[in-house]
């Protein structure tokens, strides 16, 4: 399939996914969303992706929602919404629930669903010359993308609260410091350690990795005991892979893995 605003490849494992649309900095527009959608089905579906990596053409990650794409109107503008929110809905609830760990490489500015789709990341890396800003209610909207789920669990509810209503800028590490992105890194070397992360990544076993995430999610919901049958039904799971007995044999072997996903 051929993508006209996103640049996808995968290599040894590891699928990248570059927004492009350099021209008005990356910004979503409905085209996007159709095809980040299309992406991350294609990639949960494909067991030869074992990472994700997902940045920005050019020196901006994304700022949101193209808001020059937006009908004017009051017919056609909140069909216009809950139609491109259902498509970067369905690409976030993809990415965050696959097996795939999902490395999220910020270049430049994150602000709206740029900074929704930093948030929902696995792992977070950030340029120092990374920016986040909400950005939402700047334009009387408010947050889409998995913001209001993903932005409180990570930085808390007061701090959440305040970066939403008040669209302040975050620096990089700042963002850091918030737990918002995982590392900062000089801005040559953004996209080099992005790959060498998604390469360890993708040599780890992945139905496990999947299902850790999954665990964590859940976990936020779930009384203590109700979790803890979660995580004995998902170790008795393993099981049935074959990663989780080669990774027994490596470690009483004292060897390394070797992994295969499966």
């Amino acid at each position: 399939m051929q993508y006209t605003t996103l640049l996808f490849d995968v290599r040894d494992a590891v699928a990248q996914i570059i927004l492009n649309r350099p021209e008005v900095n990356n910004s979503i527009n409905l085209d996007m969303a159709k095809e980040l959608m299309h992406i991350a089905l294609r990639c949960s579906e494909d067991p030869v992706v074992r990472a994700i990596i997902i940045t920005g053409r050019g020196n901006t990650f994304c700022p949101g929602g193209d808001l020059k794409a937006m009908p004017r109107d009051n017919e056609n503008l909140p069909y216009y919404l809950k139609e491109i929110t259902t498509y970067l809905h369905a690409a976030v609830s993809r990415l965050t629930r696959m097996d795939a760990p999902v490395v999220v490489a910020v270049n430049g500015v994150a602000a709206g669903a740029g900074m929704s789709l930093a948030c929902a990341g696995d792992i977070v890396l950030a340029a120092e010359s990374a920016r986040f800003v909400v950005a939402y209610t700047r334009a009387g909207l408010t947050p889409d993308g998995s913001l209001t789920y993903f932005l409180p669990r990570i930085v808390g509810l007061r701090r959440a609260i305040e970066l939403i209503l008040t669209n302040r800028q975050v620096s990089a590490h700042e963002a850091l410091d918030l737990g918002i992105v995982t590392q900062v890194v000089p801005d040559s070397e953004l996209l080099p350690q992005a790959e060498v992360l998604a390469n360890q990544l993708a040599s780890g076993a992945t139905k496990a990795l999947g299902m850790s995430k999954r665990l964590l999610h859940i976990g936020w919901t779930e009384m203590l005991e109700t979790q803890m049958e979660h995580e004995s039904q998902a170790m008795a799971s393993m099981a049935h892979t074959s990663d989780t007995y080669e990774g027994i044999a490596a470690f009483v072997e004292k060897r390394a893995p070797k992994f295969k996903g499966q």
